[in-house]
Order: C-alpha cells, then structure tokens, then sequence
C-alpha cells in the first residue's frame, strides 16, 4: 500500500482550499514535495508537545538557580550571567563549559528535573507516527533522559530509532551545523530523503544547507520565528505548520 505523504502549507501562504470535483492545484514555488521521505527527524521541546505546557520556564528557572549556586551568586545577577551565556554561546550549558569548563552532567540532571506532569498522553500523536513512512529520530538540546521522560509521558515511547541529544553532539547545541553533520554520519541519513521539524526557525538553517527538507511548526513565540519575531521566513523554511497533530494525521493512511 503506497502512503502518501502528508500535504503541508509552504511557508508564508495560506492553505488552498480545493472545491469538490477539482484537481489538486500546482505545488506553489518553494514547496518542496515530501515524496520518498524515509527519515523523520523531530525537534523535541514544544514539537512533539504543545508549547503552552510551558515545560521551559521549569528548566529556564533550574538554569538560573543551578549558575547561582555554583557561583554563589544571587538568583538575579545568575539569571544576568545565564542570558549572557544564551546570547553569547547558544546555550547557558555552552557558555558555562567555554568559559568556565564545568562539568556538564551535573548540569544536565539538574535542569532537566523538572514536573513533566503538564504534558498530556497523546494516542492521536502516537496513531500518526505509526503511520508515517520511514524510521523516526529525535534531535535535541536537551539530555536523553528528559527526552525519555517527555516521550514516556507523551506514550510514544519506541516509535523513535534514537535520540540524539546535546552529548551525542558533543555538547554543540543547535544551529551550530557540526552537530547536524555528525547526525547525518552516525545514523546513516541521506539528507534530501530527509524531513526536520522544528518550533524554533534558525535551527532549521544547517538542516536546509545539508539537503533536508524543513517543517516549522510555528508557535506563539517571538524567539522561535525566522526573524526574531516577524512575520518573514528565510529559504531554509520550505513548509510551515501549525499544528503538529493535524498535519501528519492529513497524510496518515486509513486505520483499519
């Protein structure tokens, strides 16, 4: 049975509506067909759950308290320092092994201890990674033991070849494209058989530049968007989504 790929809105246009009885209407130009796909590979935070679970403000809080206590710094002036690192480094994690050489596991299990509790079960979720043609991985800044935990929680556990997560990076966070090559080598992607998906836009940039196609799942986040919270996309963006259920669900074969 053929699965047909799931139908995505090019960035910055709006869906087409087809009346019945009509042809499919041509692709728009930068669209990029999602045929003979056979990689998937999934941002975690605020893709594969919604981001009003607002998970971040838990780790974005346990950042701060972790730099004050190993600087022995009051909550604010670390909260100063943790934004300087996250300007300056991509990650606070970053800025702190640079500049400070600490140790990164301590860190890890320290913000990543967080109430996964807002993250509902989702079968609708796991019914459309069934369905979806092609091995799944999971790309993120994070530690394998949160993703674990999120995708637990989620109850789609198992549907995922691998995580590779900020160690299997080499603690390099995205959009640092060393990582993305290093993904591309250790678990055998051909990129241009390859689709990312991601709420945040500049991370979508290296997979672009290696062949993958992109998805942006747009979210309500200034900090996410192309630009910094406009409305533009760059060309690395070759589809735009709103809502990560609804979409692979559209190209989902029937449940029998």
């Amino acid at each position: 049975m053929t699965i047909q790929a799931p139908p995505v809105r090019p960035a910055g246009q709006a869906s087409p509506v087809r009346p019945a009885g009509h042809a499919s209407p041509a692709r728009p130009a930068g669209a990029r067909s999602l045929s003979g796909v056979d990689t998937w590979v999934f941002d975690l935070d605020n893709t594969l759950y919604p981001s009003s679970c607002n998970l971040f403000a838990q780790v974005d809080r346990r950042i701060g308290e972790f730099i004050a206590e190993y600087f022995g710094l009051p909550y604010e002036e670390a909260r100063a320092k943790q934004k300087k690192y996250f300007r300056e480094h991509g990650t606070s994690l970053r800025g702190l092994m640079v500049e400070h050489d600490i140790d990164p596991v301590p860190f890890l299990e320290y913000v990543h201890d967080i109430d996964v509790t807002p993250v509902e079960p989702s079968e609708r979720l796991a019914r459309a990674l069934d369905a979806l043609p092609g091995r799944k991985l999971v790309y993120t800044n994070g530690s394998v033991r949160h993703a674990e935990n999120i995708l637990a929680r989620l109850g789609v556990e198992g549907r995922f070849e691998a995580v590779f997560d900020i160690v299997a990076a080499g603690y390099v966070p995205k959009p640092d494209p060393r990582p993305y090559r290093t993904l591309v080598e250790r678990h055998g992607v051909e990129p241009t058989r390859a689709v990312m998906v991601e709420d945040i836009a500049r991370n979508l940039a290296p997979a672009a530049a290696l062949g993958m196609t992109t998805v942006w799942l747009r979210t309500d986040a200034d900090w996410s968007r192309p630009d910094g919270g406009g409305v533009g996309h760059g060309d690395h963006i070759h589809h735009v989504v709103d809502d990560l259920i609804d979409w692979l669900e559209a190209g989902a074969p029937p449940v029998l």
